[in-house]
C-alpha cells in the first residue's frame, strides 16, 4: 500500500475508533483530518472490464399492444365468480351488493375468488374491490398467471373500496383471481373502469442541481440525466466489493455493460483497504466513460453494537437529535460543544462518521468524479436505525449530512437521491435532486407492469419537476410495460450477489430469466454503456476499442 494511504488510514482509525479521538484545529474543510484518497490502488478495475468478444443480439424495438382508450364501468358480483379453497358465500353483514359476498377464505391463503372478466379494449384500468374486514390484510392479485400487486385491505369492519390503479388489460376473457392471505374478510364485488390518471405523470424535470455551486461536471450529468428523462431508461448495476464481476456477468450475457455502476461506501470501521479499493472502483467507472453511484448503508457509530439495522445496534437516533447549528462547525468547535455537554455522544459519533465520508467522497471530488449519492436508504421503514426512530429524526439526520457535505466540506460533485420513499419521510426540496424507490416483488421472477403506482404515488408527493428512479430491484425492469405505462423512470440498478449470479460467478435465473435480461439491455427503451458515451461524446477505453472491433470482425 501506498505510504499516504497508511498515513490516510492511520488518520481514519483515530477519528473512527472512539469518539474522544484528538480532532483537527484547522478552520478549513479541505485540511480536516479525514482520510482523502488521491491515488488509485496498485490494481486497476479497468482491468475486470477486458473481456473476450461476447455473443452480440439485434436491437429490440419497444413494442406492446395498441392502446383504445374507451369509457367503461361493469360491475361483477363475488358470489358469482368462481369459488375456491372453500371461500363461501355469506348474508350476514348488511349493506352488501347483489344476492351476497364471498368470505370463508381462512388464514393460510388457500381459498381465493376468480372473476372472469369482459375487456372492452386494450387499455389501462383501475380495479376496485368492495371489502369489509375487521383486521387488515394482505391480498395477493393475479392475472391469470402473473401475480400483479399485493394490496392490504382497512380494518374498519365496513364495505370499503380498495383500487388498483392504471392495470393494462387486453381486449377479451381475463380472468382475475384475488387470494386473502392472512385473514378473514368479505368480498362483495369487483368493478372495473377505464383508468384516467396515467395522463397525469409527466417529465418536466429542470436539471437544475439543488447545489447552486455544484461542478460542471455534476451539471452536465444533471442535465443528461434530465434530458433524456422519458425517452430512455438507464441500465445499473451493483458491484460488490471493488470489482466489477457483476457487471462482467451482464456483459458476457447480453452483450453490453450497464451504463451505472452502483457501489456501496463505508466509514473506516473494518476492512479500510476495501474502502480505498471501492473509491478507486467508482472513480475508474467514471473516468472509463460510465455513472458512478455511491450508496451509504451507514453502520451506526456505536462502541458496543455498530450495525446498520436496527434489531442489531443499540445506537438511538433520537438521543443524537439537538437544536445545536452544527453543521458547519469544525472539529475543534464540536469536540468543545460534546465535552461541556451541549450534544450527545451519539450526535458527536454521527459527526465523526459523516467527516469520514466525506475525506472518501472529497478524493472523489478531486478526481473530478460527479457521485449519484444516495445515502440513509428506505428512510420511510423501521428496519435501519436511521429510519427505526420516525420522520423527525430521520429528517433531522438527513438536513445535517446536505449541509455538512454541501456546505462545510463544499462537496460540488454530489447529485443527491433521496430515497425516503415515503411523503411522512419526505425531507426539503431543496435538499435532493433525484427521488428513488427500491422495488422488490416477493417471489416473482420477471416482475413488469406493477411498477405504475410507484412511480405515481412518487411523483405525487415530489412533483413532476423531480427526476424519479428505481435505486434498487430484485428483477429486471420490463422496459415495454414502463413506456406501455408511462411510467419510464430515469434509471435501476439491479442488486448483486443472488439477484445476478450464483455460487459459482455464473449467470442466475433466480430472479431475471437470462432472455429477459438480453431483452432489456438491449431494448431500443434502454441505455446502456455504449449508448451513453456515444450520446456524450465519450471515447471508450483503448481496451474496449479494440474488443468491440474483434466482435464486429466475428460478425462480418
Amino acid at each position: 500500500m501506498d505510504i499516504r494511504k497508511i498515513a490516510a488510514v492511520a488518520v481514519a482509525i483515530g477519528a473512527g475508533a472512539s469518539i474522544f479521538a484528538a480532532c483537527s484545529n484547522s478552520k478549513k474543510p479541505i485540511t480536516s483530518s479525514v482520510p482523502i484518497i488521491e491515488e488509485t490502488t496498485a490494481k486497476s478495475t479497468a482491468e475486470a472490464t477486458k473481456t473476450e468478444p461476447v455473443e452480440t443480439f439485434p436491437d429490440y424495438p419497444v413494442t406492446f399492444p395498441e392502446i383504445e382508450k374507451k369509457q367503461s364501468g361493469n360491475l361483477y358480483e363475488a358470489e358469482k365468480a368462481e369459488l375456491k379453497g372453500g371461500a363461501a358465500v355469506d348474508t350476514n353483514k348488511p349493506e352488501f351488493s347483489g344476492d351476497g359476498y364471498v368470505t370463508k377464505f381462512g388464514n393460510e391463503g388457500k381459498a381465493s375468488v376468480v372473476f372472469e372478466i369482459d375487456v372492452p379494449s386494450n387499455q389501462h384500468y383501475d380495479l376496485s374491490f368492495n371489502i369489509l374486514s375487521e383486521k387488515a390484510v394482505n391480498c395477493r392479485l393475479k392475472l391469470g398467471d402473473e401475480q400483479l400487486t399485493v394490496f392490504k385491505t382497512t380494518d374498519n369492519n365496513q364495505f370499503t373500496y380498495i383500487t388498483v390503479y392504471g392495470v393494462f388489460l387486453t381486449k377479451g376473457k381475463q380472468k382475475l383471481e384475488i387470494t386473502p392471505e392472512n385473514g378473514e374478510m368479505c368480498l362483495d364485488y369487483l368493478k372495473i373502469e377505464n383508468n384516467t390518471s396515467l395522463s397525469d405523470i409527466s417529465y418536466d424535470a429542470k436539471g437544475e442541481l439543488v447545489n447552486k455551486n455544484a461542478a460542471k461536471s455534476a451539471k452536465e450529468l444533471m442535465s443528461f440525466l434530465s434530458e433524456n428523462y422519458g425517452k430512455y431508461m438507464i441500465t445499473g448495476q451493483y458491484a460488490y466489493g471493488g470489482d466489477n464481476s457483476e457487471l462482467d456477468l451482464i456483459y458476457r450475457t447480453t452483450g453490453k455493460y450497464p451504463a451505472i455502476r452502483c457501489s456501496n461506501f463505508e466509514v473506516s470501521h473494518g476492512d479500510l483497504d476495501e474502502s480505498f479499493r471501492e473509491v478507486d472502483a467508482a472513480a475508474e467507472w467514471y473516468l472509463n466513460g460510465g455513472i458512478s453511484c455511491v450508496s451509504w448503508y451507514w453502520k451506526s457509530p456505536s462502541d458496543k453494537k455498530s450495525a446498520m439495522t436496527a434489531d442489531d445496534t443499540d445506537f438511538d437516533l433520537s438521543k443524537a437529535v439537538t437544536e445545536e447549528k452544527i453543521a458547519e462547525l469544525t472539529e475543534e468547535e464540536l469536540r468543545e460543544l460534546y465535552s461541556k455537554g451541549n450534544i450527545s455522544k451519539e450526535c458527536y459519533g454521527l459527526i465523526l462518521d459523516i467527516d469520514n465520508m466525506a475525506g472518501q467522497l472529497t478524493s472523489l471530488k478531486n478526481r473530478g468524479v460527479p457521485v449519484l449519492w444516495r445515502p440513509l436508504p428506505e428512510g420511510y421503514g423501521d428496519w435501519y436505525w436511521w429510519g427505526a426512530k420516525g420522520p423527525d429524526a430521520y429528517k433531522w439526520l438527513w438536513n445535517l449530512l446536505y449541509e455538512r457535505l454541501t456546505k462545510y466540506f463544499e462537496l460540488d460533485n454530489l447529485i443527491w437521491i433521496w430515497n425516503g420513499q415515503s411523503d411522512t419521510t419526505l425531507v426539503d426540496r431543496r435538499t435532493f435532486d433525484i427521488a428513488a424507490v427500491d422495488l422488490y416483488v416477493k417471489n416473482e421472477k420477471d416482475y413488469g407492469n406493477r411498477f405504475y403506482e410507484e412511480f405515481a404515488a412518487v411523483q405525487k408527493f415530489v412533483g413532476s419537476d423531480k427526476l424519479i428512479a428505481i435505486s434498487e430491484c430484485g428483477s429486471i425492469p420490463d422496459i415495454d410495460a414502463a413506456f406501455r405505462d408511462n411510467a419510464v423512470w430515469s434509471f435501476f440498478s439491479v442488486w448483486y450477489g443472488k439477484y445476478i449470479q450464483n455460487e459459482k460467478g455464473e449467470y442466475s435465473e433466480e430472479f431475471t430469466s437470462k432472455d429477459a435480461m438480453i431483452r432489456a439491455y438491449n431494448s431500443d427503451g434502454a441505455m446502456t454503456l455504449d449508448e451513453y458515451r456515444k450520446l456524450r461524446g465519450i471515447e471508450p477505453p483503448e481496451a474496449e476499442k479494440d474488443t468491440e472491433e474483434e466482435t464486429a470482425s466475428a460478425t462480418d
